[in-house]
């Protein structure tokens, strides 16, 4: 890409820079379905997602009342698993269109960002899978069983997973979300300090839209991993704000130093 005599692109070359980045994101995403649609049905994913369900069924199968509704859940499922396995693509597109606004020593940790976006997307799916939606299946499946019986169907199960998966991965992506801010100067670790009171609420209120069910149960054990989150973007915040700090001083010096 060409640029000005000051070492700034033009506007509309970042335009240009952006669509290509958007590109080639969709084409990761793209290969990833089809690789996640291949995952799905050759491993019999959806038999492993309903899981969770499976003993509030009694021995039953998940029902369907439209005859695309098997192939439109195998293809979300390929879309919640191509989605992460084209995570790191889309996020080193995301890191590269904002790394010139970054030092030298902030852009060779490209690397371990990808991994750590990877493995928190990872980590929140799990976490919804292995702890949110079970605990949520148990209160729901559980409530006025005296005067109701379940009808669940597959695609508003599937659904139900597919949405809090996603959810629970996006969601745990907030620490690099506050790296990139704060490694792009928009936020400092000051800020961060005193928005920690609502901070708190505010790992509530979002606990309790991903899991509706029990809010003395579900919503607060839900809490604490979000609010421990933000306390790790806090201290990713504080350690990048430093080594900017640092590395300014550092120009500075260099800078008055060659002017005498």
């Amino acid at each position: 890409m060409a640029k000005t005599s000051t070492g700034e692109m033009p506007f509309l070359d970042h335009l240009e820079e952006l669509r290509w980045r958007i590109i080639w994101s969709l084409a990761a995403l793209v290969v990833g379905l089809i690789i996640g649609f291949i995952i799905v049905t050759k491993f019999q994913l959806l038999h492993v997602l309903q899981q969770p369900i499976a003993p509030y069924l009694a021995g039953r199968k998940l029902v369907y009342t439209h005859p695309g509704d098997t192939f439109s859940i195998t293809l979300n499922a390929a879309l919640l698993v191509g989605t992460i396995i084209a995570s790191p693509v889309i996020i080193y597109q995301v890191w590269a269109f904002l790394s010139p606004a970054l030092y030298r020593h902030e852009r060779r940790v490209v690397i371990p960002v990808i991994l750590g976006a990877v493995l928190l997307f990872t980590a929140g799916v799990a976490l919804a899978y292995f702890f949110v939606l079970p605990m949520t299946l148990r209160f729901l499946l559980n409530f006025q069983v005296e005067s109701l019986e379940p009808m669940i169907t597959a695609s508003e199960y599937f659904g139900f997973v597919m949405i809090l998966a996603l959810t629970m991965g996006a969601v745990f992506e907030l620490p690099l979300l506050i790296l990139g801010l704060a490694a792009l100067g928009l936020v400092t670790p000051k800020f961060l300090a005193r928005f920690r009171k609502y901070a708190l609420v505010l790992s509530y209120v979002v606990a309790a839209f991903i899991t509706p069910g029990d809010l003395f149960i579900t919503t607060i054990a839900l809490t604490v991993p979000l609010y421990l989150l933000y306390e790790l973007s806090v201290l990713l915040a504080y350690l990048v704000f430093r080594k900017r700090r640092a590395a300014t001083y550092a120009a500075e010096q260099s800078t008055a130093g060659g002017v005498a």
